[in-house]
């Protein structure tokens, strides 16, 4: 069978990606002569290969772009490499309707470090979680199927706990204030028990920051049944001497400036 017509057949199935041993089971039992025609076929703009032996296939209104967009494989590519995922952080606060800037990067929570993936004009970066498995997760249909994202109690508090990733607490606040509409106080109790209470800190304070104090009532009597230290606002800043937010035991160390 030619190359162009495995492709051609997925797609006939709606199926948008395949790996290398895919295709050397209906090309034949040469693995280089298949590898020459996926070359052929990725040079054309075809096909494209974002990680080591995982194909996709690139429809013509994504030619330009390089790669399917990244929502279209990444399930496909984590369902391959057998890891939990979820989308999270800025692209997460994007399906949320809550990020102010779409970002530049495709940000995908896993288990354990992976280095950054390119795909033509795709970027993804992943960002390491232990416990990944059991954070809270919705599903957001896709043309090509269903992807995993966090929900919007997880989103807040991966945007807090991973602050580097997000830009900085004055985005962080910005997106918490488009992101609380969606947030349910009860839920945001629930997936601070994923999280390190430092978090729950640093969230309540910025949602009342924000005016959206309201949300995190609940938040507030779980934080003070943990009994927590004292926290600085901005981890990697100095923080002696700094006022401290009594409701959450936040060293406000840092100014955080919204935008709206």
């Amino acid at each position: 069978m030619l190359a162009s017509n495995f492709i051609s057949g997925l797609v006939a199935k709606g199926q948008y990606t395949f790996t290398g041993e895919d295709a050397d089971k209906v090309l034949g039992p040469n693995p280089v002569a298949t590898r020459a025609a996926l070359r052929r076929l990725s040079k054309k703009g075809e096909i494209a290969m974002p990680y080591r032996g995982f194909w996709v296939i690139v429809p013509p209104e994504y030619q330009g772009f390089g790669c399917l967009p990244p929502e279209q494989f990444i399930p496909q590519l984590m369902n391959h490499l057998q890891e939990p995922y979820y989308a999270g952080l800025l692209s997460a606060a994007v399906y949320h309707g809550a990020a102010h800037h779409r970002p530049q990067v495709f940000q995908v929570v896993v288990g354990k470090n992976r280095p950054s993936i390119e795909c033509g004009k795709v970027r993804v970066n992943f960002i390491a979680r232990k416990n990944v498995a059991e954070i809270p997760t919705a599903n957001f249909k896709t043309p090509r199927g269903l992807l995993r994202l966090s929900s919007p109690e997880a989103t807040a508090f991966d945007l807090v706990g991973y602050p580097e990733h997000s830009v900085g607490l004055d985005n962080v606040a910005t997106i918490l204030g488009e992101l609380a509409e969606k947030l349910d106080g009860k839920k945001l109790v629930e997936a601070a028990k994923y999280s390190p209470v430092a978090w729950a800190q640093r969230l309540g304070y910025l949602l009342d920051l924000v005016g959206e104090g309201e949300k995190a009532d609940d938040l507030a009597l779980h934080v003070a049944r943990e009994r927590p230290v004292s926290t600085p606002l901005e981890r990697s800043r100095p923080f002696k001497g700094a006022p401290k937010d009594a409701r959450w035991s936040v060293m406000i160390n840092t100014q955080v400036e919204a935008e709206f």
